[in-house]
């Protein structure tokens, strides 16, 4: 369990810090609650009026572990881009079990479009970024649609929780293809599904690929030649399935890397990253 977890650290964006521009920082906003507990975020909002595009930025750790804050440098650096940031935390498994983890996430992005005036964010305009666990969370927010379900009860309830460009860093796309984890991955999608029986219809629930239409967000996705974890054969089955419904894709395949890469081949992932949301965000 401990390797593993490294892995996740070591190879999470390194993105620079804020600089010059003058960047607000709100840390520990309560944007919902659900299943007893009290969720959070920090956000970071860039100076002016706006009104700015939105990113959600969703934490990997396997849907069990992890921590918003690791993504508050990279908001920092959004913000001083031109965007709206928020690092939300989300309900862990095994104690909440899917769908507690998306049902979060979607509240988080129903109670920024409902306090987008205060907070200068234009409404029309989201964006989803993730690795890993938080990728497989950022595709559901690009493709499912209210009527999908799994909106949850945390609140803001009259608020869309669909964004409009979404940029995965080696999430699952598709529980269903006909590919297979190795036993940790396998154990860990055991802890978040409560199965790994393709034949439950929560592995179908639970899959992006379920909700592909082509009114879908444009999606792109990194990932590696030599990942461990999520079988890059995963991707290129998603990918042909969102190429094959007319929504808008590109799969950047990064040769060599394993579950997550750093350094200067992770700052030129990034930077098409942030060329990405601006041609779908800033139009």
């Amino acid at each position: 369990m401990k390797k593993w977890i490294c892995i996740c650290v070591v190879c999470l964006p390194l993105w620079l810090a804020a600089g010059e521009s003058k960047v607000e920082l709100k840390k520990d906003v309560v944007y919902g609650k659900s299943g007893g507990e009290e969720l959070k975020l920090d956000l970071a909002v860039p100076e002016g009026a706006g009104p700015f595009p939105c990113i959600v930025c969703i934490h990997g750790g396997g849907w069990a572990r992890g921590s918003k804050t690791i993504y508050d440098k990279t908001v920092a650096t959004l913000a001083e881009k031109g965007y709206v940031a928020a690092t939300v935390e989300y309900r862990f498994a095994p104690k909440f079990q899917f769908p507690c983890q998306i049902e979060d996430c979607k509240c988080a992005v129903r109670y920024l479009r409902k306090h987008a005036a205060e907070l200068h964010i234009d409404s029309a305009k989201f964006g989803a970024f993730g690795d890993s666990a938080g990728g497989h969370l950022s595709l559901l927010l690009g493709l499912m649609n209210k009527e999908d379900g799994l909106e949850g009860d945390g609140g803001n309830d009259g608020e869309s929780s669909k964004v409009q460009a979404v940029v995965n860093y080696y999430g699952p796309g598709d529980f269903l293809a006909p590919v297979d984890f190795n036993p940790y991955a396998k154990a860990l999608v055991a802890l978040f599904l409560g199965t790994t029986d393709k034949s439950a219809p929560i592995v179908k629930q639970a899959s992006p690929a379920t909700y592909i239409d082509k009114s879908d967000a444009p999606v792109l996705t990194f990932h590696g030649t030599a990942d461990p974890l999520v079988p890059l054969e995963m991707s290129k089955r998603f990918h042909e399935e969102l190429r094959q419904a007319g929504v808008e894709e590109k799969l950047e395949i990064v040769e060599g890397k394993g579950h997550g890469w750093f350094g200067p081949e992770r700052a030129k992932s990034d930077a098409e990253a942030i060329e990405f949301f601006d041609a779908h965000l800033k139009k």
